[in-house]
């Protein structure tokens, strides 16, 4: 099955194309960048990209339209399958029938040559393995190149986790003189008090801040909602914000909690660089929001949490992936051991 080389090409980029202001994306989370320069456009023969266009498409449709994956889920997918792309032009494939398992091995190599981190290889991993079978049951291969690719689940490192004094010293990073200082406050706090995700801080409705009863209602990963309860710091600093600062900072009708300075809603990566910022001034290096959800986890089980119970605040669906946290910090599990062992 090839694709007509008249199909409308995919909005990325080639090895040697520029970005560009073009068209909006045709599907949320895809790069706004065209795939071909106009020396391609010149001589649509010549374009060794031309046969790879409709295979993604097609899969990054059914992503979105049959599976409902979340737009950053297809963002991701996308940005992957857009360095698989590139790279094999570079090698002089012309289709996706010239990838194999020696070329995606080979490939994976480069992304460590890059300096990648083992987390992201590991997601390109399994964006290869979500594609080849697409590709394979589209017809567009005959056999699966990624089957024998190990699980990315197996591919871990320990998190980097915030110590007790170095949290305090993040939350009290905003300058109190900022006309944003109540956002920012309330933003670290709501994200160490609940271990929420970057995205759905970003996308936390008003309605879903419930104060008599010190929760929050999140949408998580797979547009499954859950409930998180928040703690009196947190929750006292949200109100504050809620009531003093965001009427101030809405110039339009909005659901959204957290505002920019002109009224529009932040996202996930206005929320990186708010971390990142105060985490600076702070004298804290590698912080991110992911760190101050880590470091919710590990220091709820050093306090003596159950497992299952920071399972369901976290939001994981698999017991295993909260399970790393018991790695961080080894104190509660001597303190178990001590107690119980028949021979301590």
């Amino acid at each position: 099955m090839n694709p007509s080389t008249s199909a409308k090409p995919l909005p990325w980029a080639s090895p040697s194309a520029q970005p560009s202001k073009a068209s909006a994306s045709p599907l949320p989370g895809t790069p706004s960048l065209r795939l071909t320069t106009s020396k391609d456009k010149d001589d649509a023969a010549k374009r060794p990209a031309s046969r790879f266009d409709a295979p993604v498409r097609d899969f990054l449709t059914f992503c979105k339209v049959e599976c409902g994956f979340a737009p950053a889920t297809i963002a991701a997918y996308a940005a992957d399958l857009r360095d698989l792309w590139v790279w094999m032009v570079k090698q002089k494939c012309r289709s996706w029938e010239d990838l194999d398992f020696e070329r995606i091995t080979a490939h994976l190599r480069s992304l460590q040559d890059k300096g990648l981190a083992v987390s992201s290889i590991a997601r390109h991993v399994a964006t290869l393995r979500v594609f080849c079978r697409f590709l394979k049951s589209q017809e567009h291969i005959l056999e699966d190149p990624a089957e024998e690719l190990s699980q990315p689940s197996r591919w871990k490192k320990l998190p980097n986790v915030l110590g007790r004094e170095e949290m305090d010293r993040l939350l009290a990073a905003p300058d109190a003189d900022s006309a944003l200082y109540l956002r920012d406050v309330a933003l670290l706090e709501l994200l160490y008090a609940g271990g929420l995700r970057a995205s759905e801080a970003a996308n936390l409705a008003v309605d879903g801040v419930h104060r008599e009863l010190h929760v929050v209602r999140v949408m998580g990963k797979g547009s499954k909602e859950r409930i998180v309860p928040i703690g009196g710091p947190a929750l006292r600093c949200l109100e504050r914000y809620l009531d003093d600062l965001r009427p101030d900072l809405v110039k339009e009708p909005t659901d959204k909690v957290f505002l920019s300075r002109t009224g529009q809603p932040i996202t996930r990566v206005v929320v990186w660089q708010i971390v990142k910022r105060h985490a600076e001034k702070a004298g804290l290096e590698d912080v991110h929001p992911h760190t101050l959800r880590h470091s919710f986890a590990t220091h709820l089980l050093a306090g003596g949490a159950d497992l299952r119970v920071v399972q369901e605040l976290l939001g994981h669906s698999n017991i295993a992936t909260t399970e790393v946290y018991t790695h961080v910090d080894r104190s509660r599990l001597k303190e178990v051991l001590a107690r119980f062992h028949p021979r301590p």
